[in-house]
């Protein structure tokens, strides 16, 4: 859970009703038995996300989070399939995403990020390490 939890970034997965994917980089951090991330700052195209539509439509995600080194025997990666969750604002599990994303990255300690949290649920954890 460690190699989970530092890891940098990770890529979130989304399927929209019709079965569509969508894959995006994002940032997140593990509160309570959840992946969370915000909306941040960063430039977007427009607030209507696609990944934040996809969670709503179907409920699930997939984050998986990886290493790559030159040195094959340094590689894993850990996959995390679960229930996805936009929260409210007032949701309980708002200020506490915000609080563990900005002890993270210092990038959310200096610009806090003000759009939706949204969580992936670790229901399920897959991994594969090479030694």
């Amino acid at each position: 859970m460690a190699r989970l939890a530092e890891a940098p970034v990770g890529r979130l997965a989304t399927t929209s009703r019709d079965g569509r994917a969508h894959l995006v980089p994002v940032c997140f951090a593990l509160l309570e038995g959840r992946a969370v991330s915000v909306v941040d700052h960063k430039p977007k195209r427009t607030l209507r996300l696609t990944r934040l539509q996809d969670m709503r439509d179907t409920g699930r995600a997939v984050l998986l989070v990886d290493h790559y080194s030159d040195d094959w025997s340094e590689l894993w990666w850990i996959r995390v399939t679960g229930a996805a969750t936009v929260h409210d604002p007032a949701d309980v599990v708002d200020g506490p995403a915000r609080a563990a994303l900005a002890a993270k990255y210092h990038q959310y300690r200096e610009i806090p990020p003000s759009g939706p949290v949204w969580s992936v649920a670790l229901d399920e954890l897959r991994w594969w390490r090479a030694s």
